[in-house]
């Protein structure tokens, strides 16, 4: 038989708890059960007035970005929408049935504004990487580092060949915020000063984006995301933008390591990447400048492909500073005065050594040595020493280990992109980037933490 008609009907009063229905296997109460906002009213104080009318409380709007990254939410219009209809989402955000939903317009404002000034992002993204190390999902014994292209809001048409460019030409009074932000980090090592090479096409909305065919396919402009990660569960340490050139990323692993060590007091026996990080200069700095061991693939360009012996068959002399050639002859630097604190280096960082004329005339073994010129040039690398230990490192087991302990970060990213929906930035400039990239992180961390800190503590209370 076929049941009555479902007519709404009107009641006076309800009895309605949100809790109870809000499933218990939600990710939502999962993240809920291990955060802890506590300290952003506290350290945003200073950055509200004491009088006037009362906003937004700041901890509801951090808990709504985050609903937003956690499942994907791009819109902050939408989001909106979203947490007023989402019985979850309002029970996250501490919101009851009659409680009103803040405007879209309110976030922008606040981003723009204390959010930026104060860099509470940051400070919510350090407070869950110190849970995270508390629960003993990082030891911060090995770290991986990569980086990963995110197509930026730039429109490919609507852009400037490099020739025709001209920054001293902008006003600052009159141009948007992107190019004010494109205009203030010239001078920055992750931005501006990243390359001296100009990039093939700049664009009008997004100065700072760049334009690269790094995909093999159609060129776009773009922003990296870099991730600092443990390799114990994959929490990421730390996340910097950057535009999506080698010597930014290379820096900005740089800025990663040392701000991980001063917020976290972590300082890592490893590091591990991919060939992009082996250039001589870095694994200098990790090996000497950190003491950091450098579980990368080493830069080398002393191959040749014409058959005539390589460098790696001159043997070097460290006691006498010079190489010995196949033929035992000796390969010498030059004895020319160089300014003080060079110590005889070229602008690229090498010294040559050169053997010499009367013996490369006599030697047997020319034509498989140096055919084309009238003596034998073997250039060094003043980090050689440096490079010389990640070759070694790459020789162990625990090198061949630290590949597939690599393909974690990489996991991150395809997580970032298709789980989190950040296959390209919504927010412009810098400062949009940053934000962007830093919630999508702290969003991924607190689900490792509300997935993994259960285990890790019924673990320690059955040992």
């Amino acid at each position: 038989m076929m049941g009555p008609r479902q007519e709404a009907q009107a009641a006076l009063f309800y009895d309605f708890s949100i809790e109870a229905h809000v499933p218990r296997d939600h990710v939502l109460r999962a993240i809920d059960d291990v955060i802890d906002l506590s300290s952003v009213r506290v350290h945003l104080t200073k950055f509200y007035s004491s009088t006037g009318r009362p906003s937004v409380d700041p901890e509801l709007m951090i808990r709504m970005l985050l609903v937003g990254y956690v499942m994907g939410i791009r819109s902050e219009r939408r989001l909106c929408e979203e947490v007023h209809l989402n019985l979850a989402y309002r029970w996250f955000c501490k919101l009851d049935l009659t409680d009103p939903i803040p405007d879209h317009s309110t976030f922008s404002k606040n981003r723009h504004g204390r959010f930026r000034d104060s860099d509470v992002l940051r400070h919510v993204f350090e407070a869950v990487v110190a849970q995270c190390i508390k629960s003993g999902l990082a030891s911060g014994q090995r770290y991986a580092a990569d980086a990963s292209i995110i197509a930026a809001d730039a429109n490919r048409q609507k852009s400037t060949p490099k020739m025709d460019w001209n920054p001293e030409a902008i006003d600052p009074n009159e141009a948007p915020r992107a190019v004010r932000e494109y205009l203030e980090t010239l001078d920055d090592a992750a931005f501006g000063a990243a390359s001296p090479v100009t990039p093939k096409f700049v664009s009008h909305s997004d100065p700072a984006a760049q334009w690269t065919a790094a995909r093999d396919g159609p060129a776009f402009f773009a922003y990296s995301t870099n991730y600092l990660i443990d390799t114990d569960n994959a929490v990421i340490l730390d996340v910097e933008p950057t535009r999506s050139v080698r010597q930014a990323e290379v820096g900005a692993v740089r800025t990663m390591i040392d701000r991980v060590h001063k917020a976290h007091d972590l300082l890592p026996e490893h590091l591990i990447a991919d060939t992009a990080y082996g250039s001589a200069s870095m694994l200098d700095w990790l090996v000497v400048q950190r003491g950091i061991a450098p579980y990368i693939p080493v830069i080398d360009k002393s191959g040749r492909k014409d058959g005539t012996f390589e460098r790696a068959e001159f043997t070097f002399d460290a006691e006498s500073d010079l190489y010995i050639c196949p033929n035992g002859k000796e390969l010498r630097k030059p004895l020319r005065a160089y300014e003080a604190g060079t110590a005889g280096a070229n602008k690229d960082e090498t010294v040559r050594y050169r053997a010499r004329k009367f013996d490369c005339d006599a030697c047997d073994l020319k034509e498989r040595c140096c055919p084309k010129s009238p003596q034998r040039k073997v250039t060094r690398s003043i980090y050689e020493t440096s490079r010389d230990v990640a070759r070694v490192l790459s020789q162990t087991q625990q090198y061949a280990i630290s590949c597939k302990l690599r393909k974690k970060v990489e996991m991150s990213f395809a997580h970032l992109k298709r789980i989190h929906g950040l296959g390209r930035l919504r927010l412009r400039g810098p400062c949009g980037a940053h934000d962007e990239f830093i919630l999508a992180a702290t969003a991924q961390n607190l689900k490792k933490l509300a997935k993994l800190a259960p285990k890790t503590k019924q673990t320690i209370a059955v040992a």
